[in-house]
């Protein structure tokens, strides 16, 4: 869709979903529990300085990782923010 003189071909479907948008008929969701986790996410997932090596059992690899997809974060960046909040006492053991 760069070229001016391409055409976009809609079906149904699509073009009820863009029309709907378009008229502002959306309603976000989005909690603001959420927005404060997805803030998190975003805020530990940038600057990162030190890098660290772990074992782990693989049983609790894969698991970290299954949490990381059910809520929409790479693993790694999941690892961190408990780190990051078992350091501020959010968590405790």
């Amino acid at each position: 869709m760069n070229k001016k003189s391409e055409t976009v071909y809609f079906d149904s479907e699509e073009k009820d979903l863009l029309d709907s948008y378009e008229n502002d008929e959306w309603v976000s969701t989005l909690t603001q529990e959420k927005k404060r986790y997805y803030e998190d996410v975003a805020k530990y997932s940038m600057g990162k300085n030190k890098r660290i090596n772990i074992r782990i059992t693989e049983k609790d690899f894969h698991d970290i990782q299954a949490q990381g997809l059910k809520n929409g974060v790479p693993y790694q960046t999941l690892i961190a923010m408990l780190i990051h909040r078992y350091n501020q006492g959010k968590l405790t053991l």
